[in-house]
């Protein structure tokens, strides 16, 4: 009797609908309230490497940096373990176009060093992200109320559609505050490269599917279905 009634049970709602985030177009992540993030991918320095002066001088320019901003950002790192499909790849079709056989074990036997390098020592890649948001009603009102804020915690998004209007000047804001943000990030001597929307539609893809995403990679945005909101 209890397994029919398991059986008899209606699924429960899509995980979806307590995604915070409506839809990821023209380069920027449109959320559920109405408000937008973009992302910049950001380098790192390896700060144990540099000499004294040069991390006092690159202590200085963070502190500059955070001074200078008067709004929210979000540092996030990806740690992922090193996918080196594509570089096997490349070296086994050097390995078909050679005909010296000295050489071709040569890479049969480097390719099988790397992958059981890969295998035992487990190295992970990391990726350093800087999320910019932008919301006008927080903006100038100093932010939503703690029980606000608590309330949307356990309850899902609504959905708050933005005209073509709204959506234009809050995409042009946001836009301007990633190019001062990246400014910023470069004058430290880091590399910026602001992700477009495939790659943010990517970030999140293999964010909330860690697992999935190693065997099943996301075609390009051209081949998405993608609903118009606006």
């Amino acid at each position: 009797m209890a397994q029919n009634n398991l059986a008899k049970q209606k699924p429960g709602p899509s995980t979806q609908r307590f995604l915070d985030i409506a839809e990821i177009r023209e380069d920027a992540v449109v959320m559920k309230d109405g408000t937008l993030r973009g992302a910049l991918l950001v380098s790192s320095i390896n700060f144990a490497l540099k000499s004294e002066d040069e991390q006092q001088a690159t202590i200085q320019g963070y502190m500059q940096f955070l001074n200078g901003l008067d709004h929210h950002i979000q540092v996030c790192i990806q740690s992922r373990r090193m996918n080196v499909d594509n570089y096997l790849m490349k070296l086994q079709a050097q390995e078909d176009t050679i005909t010296n056989e000295l050489l071709k074990n040569q890479i049969r036997d480097y390719m099988s060093f790397v992958k059981e390098l890969v295998d035992l020592g487990e190295i992970m890649q990391k990726r350093f992200f800087v999320v910019v948001p932008y919301d006008p009603l927080s903006d100038n009102s100093g932010g939503k109320s703690f029980f606000k804020k608590l309330s949307s915690a356990f309850s899902p998004a609504s959905l708050v559609k933005l005209s073509a209007k709204q959506f234009k000047d809050r995409r042009d804001s946001l836009m301007q505050r990633l190019g001062n943000v990246a400014g910023g990030l470069e004058g430290m001597g880091l590399q910026v490269v602001p992700l477009d929307t495939q790659g943010l539609i990517e970030l999140y893809y293999n964010s909330y599917n860690p697992d999935v995403a190693e065997e099943q990679k996301l075609v390009g945005i051209e081949k998405l279905q993608i609903e118009n909101r606006f």
